[in-house]
């Protein structure tokens, strides 16, 4: 599977999941002639190499970008917009930076204003992941089929480097669709962040259960337990960043969720089995939709294994 060069050269700002995933399913369609990448930590560094993430690992994050057709930053939201003043004095001219987020208005806010006039700026968030993180946890096979999305920035985004980008995640397996940066905070706090902070909620409920000790929860965990303890193990700095930069949203969706359980609360409480019936029959509909829609399986690993190039 080998698709045409869409960059001479990629520079990837964080080695973790996305960027050793993004790497390998580059190297699988031949898609960029050299991938360059960076990491803040030494450590990091030095597993990239040694498991060869990156034609190049650099000691910078100045050296990785150098010359570079594209940058992609793979770093939490919170510290997007330090990178993006570090790197812009040698961004070439003509590069596209890009990012992989999941929260798009601050991110947008915090790098734009450091990219120099003759830069791009093309913000994407691929919908994709796994509760593991770190250089060793990425595999080729992450993006394909999935959504990658691209938040073009309001000011005078170039249409070649939107649809140069288009192709590289294109290349990489993904489907790819454009969405305005605030529709897409909010609806990434429907399907992914307000999920996320109550799996980490009722994990924390029954680490506080004194009454249910902790080899219980974990020798007795049905299904239901065991998919909020495989969503709570994603990485926390991200999460927590994800969170204090898309505060409004998520507020605005555990509102609105509150008061559907509050609803559920008095139906079980009033024993009004039709009601509660009809309603896990209406959102058990939206499961089946998202099988139907080839983005999950009905296998015990929710389709996602961590396939190795």
């Amino acid at each position: 599977m080998s698709g045409p060069v869409v960059y001479d050269r990629v520079a990837l700002i964080g080695l973790g999941l996305i960027a050793s995933s993004m790497f390998w399913a580059i190297k699988r369609g031949g898609l960029v002639g050299e991938v360059t990448g960076y990491a803040r930590s030494q450590e990091t560094r030095e597993t990239a190499r040694r498991i060869g993430l990156c034609d190049r690992v650099c000691n910078s994050a100045a050296e990785a970008v150098e010359g570079a057709d594209l940058i992609v930053l793979c770093v939490p939201v919170g510290a997007m917009g330090g990178v993006a003043e570090e790197i812009a004095p040698v961004l070439k001219s003509g590069a596209t930076v890009s990012d992989v987020g999941s929260v798009k208005r601050s991110v947008i806010n915090a790098v734009a204003p450091h990219l120099p006039d003759d830069v791009h700026f093309v913000p994407a968030h691929p919908l994709a992941g796994t509760e593991h993180s770190g250089p060793e946890s990425g595999f080729a096979e992450l993006y394909d089929n999935r959504w990658c999305i691209l938040v073009p920035a309001e000011a005078d985004t170039d249409p070649e480097a939107v649809s140069r980008l288009r192709a590289l995640w294109e290349g990489m397996g993904a489907n790819v669709d454009e969405m305005d940066a605030d529709h897409h905070d909010l609806v990434l706090a429907v399907t992914s962040h307000a999920p996320h902070l109550i799996a980490y909620t009722m994990v924390g409920v029954a680490d506080h259960l004194r009454r249910v000790t902790e080899s219980e929860v974990i020798k007795y965990s049905a299904a239901g337990f065991r998919d909020f303890t495989r969503i709570a193990a994603s990485d926390p700095t991200m999460w927590r960043d994800v969170f204090l930069n898309n505060k409004e949203a998520t507020l605005d969706i555990l509102g609105r969720f509150t008061e559907e359980l509050f609803v559920l609360q008095r139906a079980i409480r009033m024993g009004d089995g039709d009601h509660l019936y009809e309603y896990f029959n209406r959102t058990r509909a939206i499961r089946r939709g998202i099988i139907e829609a080839g983005q999950d399986t009905e296998a015990p690993n929710f389709g996602r294994s961590a396939k190795k190039p």
